[in-house]
């Protein structure tokens, strides 16, 4: 078995990039796209206490299953569709190899606050 997966990711500027993620290190999503330095906040670390760290997934590679907490977050979100997820709540497995996402748009922030 492969130790190692690549990820297609899609940045804010629509350019295309190979990210290469270890399968044995129980990584997430969130941390393998920030240690590539792209840019994805994570701002709560991955407790699911934010939404700062969706994305689109573009591919079939795994089903848009989220979990309670997770949905809570998106449900408060900018920018969600039917194929966010939080990158944080998803491990780098074998199974993702080939997984094409593309970064959501930076969360907008009201002027008047």
């Amino acid at each position: 078995m492969k130790n190692e997966v690549e990820i297609n990711l899609i940045d804010r500027k629509g350019l295309k990039h190979k990210l290469i993620g270890p399968t044995d290190m129980n990584l997430n999503l969130m941390e393998l796209i920030k240690l590539h330095e792209y840019p994805v906040e994570g701002t709560c670390g991955g407790m699911v206490m934010c939404a700062s760290c969706q994305v689109y997934i573009l591919s079939d590679h795994i089903k848009i299953n989220r979990n309670d907490n997770e949905q809570a977050m998106l449900d408060e979100a900018w920018h969600v569709k039917d194929n966010s997820r939080l990158s944080c709540q998803i491990p780098i497995t074998n199974d993702l190899d080939g997984l094409i996402i593309e970064l959501a748009p930076e969360t907008e922030v009201d002027e008047d606050w």
